[in-house]
């Protein structure tokens, strides 16, 4: 089982934010007031410590019960969301990094993407795998799963150029967009009738999945897309780039659009990237207030949607951030690193 660490006290607490703390209370606030606490977790920032190497993604379940992280270590953990965050079960079968993962809507699977060319579906209860999705011919970057779809359905995107729709039900993938560059991001629409693809040619593909063919393309970035969200009403589109920013695009029919540049809706700054070209990811908070992603300058960067304006930035990780995403019904973020660790933290 993997080790859960504690903060020891709240002046150990506060004598370490600088290095460790997501959660600081405001200054103005009384020492009574520091004891209302916001979320279900057993203290105000946890650190989780199992991996053996760099943690690239993190997901919570739609009922935001279990959280699950995949590492380089080949492995995914399963965490208990809330309390001490107890690792519950550990996913094996992958022979090289876990690069990407998502739950089916129904919170009954995990499936994840690899390093090692394929896809695999665990039961989030039992950590068994049911099913592996193989026919890439490169390293899978990403996947993702309709959010309002059928939970058998899922779609991947690979160094090998095409993006890939899977049916748990079915053997062999179901469908197959092909593209000229490397695809190193995918989304899925709500109703699972569009896949949205990021690559290295810095654009944002969109893909008809009724007639399997390309109907658009988002063009404002200027390095490669590391990672696509959707936002929870599947109006807006977030994007994550090597240039340092995020992106966000507005994906709603009808838009006046020339050559998908008004589509571009609003820029987000602060973040970085470095030499290790990580595909860091990018996330929206359950209301679509907040967007946040990750960033190879240790930080966790958290930004209001509607200003673009940086709200939180916490620090704590010895390691680049390479995924940072937000609890479905609590006021929590959660946050993986290359230093192997996760912080799960309120926010105040």
């Amino acid at each position: 089982m993997a080790a859960v660490e504690h903060h020891p006290s709240k002046r150990q607490r506060h004598d370490e934010q600088s290095e460790l703390a997501l959660f600081v209370p405001p200054a103005e606030t009384s020492h009574e007031t520091h004891g209302i606490r916001t979320s279900s977790l057993a203290s105000p920032t946890m650190k989780l410590s199992g991996h053996k190497g760099s943690v690239y993604c993190l997901a919570y379940d739609p009922l935001g019960e279990v959280l699950c992280s995949g590492s380089f270590d080949s492995t995914c953990l399963l965490w208990n969301a809330g309390g001490n965050c107890q690792n519950i079960n550990v996913l094996t079968g992958h022979k090289n990094a876990i690069l990407d993962l998502k739950f089916t809507n129904d919170s009954e699977k995990v499936v994840t993407a690899s390093a090692d060319y394929n896809l695999s579906v665990f039961d989030s209860m039992t950590g068994t795998r049911v099913k592996r999705f193989m026919g890439h011919k490169g390293i899978v970057n990403a996947v993702d799963v309709c959010s309002e779809g059928s939970p058998a359905l899922a779609v991947s995107a690979s160094d090998d150029r095409t993006s890939r729709l899977w049916d748990v039900r079915v053997r062999g993938e179901v469908g197959k967009f092909e593209d000229e560059y490397q695809i190193t991001a995918v989304a899925y629409a709500n109703d699972g009738q569009v896949v949205y693809t990021g690559g290295i040619d810095n654009r944002i593909t969109a893909w008809d999945v009724r007639q399997m063919r390309r109907s658009m393309a988002m063009q404002g970035h200027s390095d490669t897309i590391t990672c696509l969200s959707l936002n929870p009403k599947g109006t807006h589109l977030l994007s994550n780039s090597m240039d340092g920013t995020l992106k966000t695009w507005d994906i709603r029919p009808f838009v006046d659009d020339a050559a998908g540049k008004k589509r571009h809706d609003k820029t987000f700054t602060g973040g970085t990237h470095n030499a290790e070209k990580g595909l860091l990811n990018c996330a929206w908070s359950a209301d679509g207030s907040m967007v946040t992603g990750g960033s190879a300058d240790r930080i966790v960067h958290i930004w209001d949607e509607l200003s673009a304006e940086e709200l939180y930035c916490l620090p704590g990780h010895a390691g680049c951030v390479n995924s940072v995403i937000f609890h479905p019904k609590e006021n929590v973020i959660a946050s993986a690193s290359s230093d192997k660790t996760i912080y799960v933290g309120e926010l105040s």
